[in-house]
């Protein structure tokens, strides 16, 4: 077994009381992994996630996401992500016990498949939804491409474009028909596509994933406020679409460029909060309260800031909202979304 780094040590010195722990949160996007060697945390399984949704924070419910972690090992390659969903749905399975606690984890399943298949994509769907006990919500085929070798890219994506593509659309247009949504991760460079996306479906509902993934890293470093108009113009652009709906995180990341984990401590809340707010409220402006709703994008963004930190920092970000609005932001949107019953 390989060993299982973390950064733990140094986000033990950025430690806060939980603000407002009873406010019910349902957390739409984490991942569970092992062996990820690139990562903060090579292993963030079942123990792990449970350690950080009882930090303190009522996390009530959760939706797990792809992320490429326990595909089979053989069988038809468009297949083998069918693993992943099994995955998801049997830590889903030990959680629904209640013998873990309250938190109901991966109540909702976001898996993934290769669209480039176009219509053979519906057998591989009808397969997610079946391996997924009633949980299967959707899928996320990720779209972040960028030209500069500085910038990672995405999973199954060949082409900065791949969105336009007539065999991804082929197999994007399985969806809708079959109640699935589509998590939009893309990079702030791309977001046009996403909005001629959802033009072209209007009946299937994407999830924007980070905010459209702005970039400060590679050539964009140093550029973010030049950078900022231009997304603020593709996000409101976006708002436009109905079908579309927004995460409010991701933003913590090596390749968003505000570089806190160069430094001595991590960031406390109210930091982290003045430092990212203006994508928050911007896209809440355009959005609406009932189309965003927060995640936690964890464990990439433990690369910053723990849970509670993170988690502290929305709250400091909607101390003036109202208890309405706070409850679609940090409950009610996901739990509609994801249809979590």
């Amino acid at each position: 077994m390989m060993s299982n780094p973390t950064n733990k040590g140094w986000l033990e010195r950025s430690k806060e009381d939980t603000i407002d722990p009873e406010l019910r949160i349902c957390d739409p996007h984490h991942h569970l992994w092992e062996f990820r060697e690139v990562c903060v945390a090579h292993r963030y399984l079942f123990e792990e996630l449970l350690a950080d949704v009882n930090c303190g924070h009522n996390v009530v419910s959760t939706v797990f996401v792809e992320c490429g972690a326990m595909y089979r090992a053989s069988g038809p390659e468009e297949m083998k992500p069918i693993g992943e969903t099994e995955f998801a749905n049997g830590i889903a399975a030990m959680s629904a016990s209640g013998l873990y606690g309250k938190t109901r984890v991966a109540a909702g399943i976001v898996g993934s498949v290769d669209l480039r298949i176009g219509d053979a994509v519906q057998s591989v769907l009808e397969s997610h939804i079946s391996a997924g006990g009633g949980r299967f919500r959707g899928i996320r085929h990720q779209l972040n491409y960028d030209d500069s070798p500085d910038i990672h890219r995405g999973r199954n994506c060949s082409s900065k474009v791949l969105s336009l593509d007539s065999n991804f659309r082929k197999g994007f247009a399985c969806l809708a028909p079959l109640g699935l949504s589509f998590e939009a991760w893309c990079y702030h460079t791309q977001l046009n596509q996403i909005i001629d996306l959802a033009r072209a479906f209007p009946n299937t509902t994407i999830i924007l994933n980070h905010f459209g993934g702005p970039l400060g890293q590679g050539p964009y470093a140093g550029k973010q406020d030049e950078i900022f108009p231009h997304w603020q113009e593709s996000i409101a652009e976006l708002a436009t679409c109905p079908n579309v709906v927004a995460k409010l995180g991701g933003l913590n990341l090596e390749m968003n460029g505000f570089g806190w984990h160069l430094k001595d401590r991590p960031p406390t809340s109210e930091e982290l909060m003045q430092k990212t707010r203006r994508y928050y409220e911007h896209t809440i402006e355009h959005f609406g309260v009932e189309r965003c709703m927060f995640e936690s994008n964890f464990p990439p963004d433990m690369v910053t800031c723990s849970y509670n930190v993170l988690w502290n920092s929305f709250k400091r970000l909607t101390a003036s909202y109202s208890t309405d609005e706070k409850s679609a932001l940090f409950h009610d949107t996901a739990h509609r979304i994801y249809r979590l019953g």
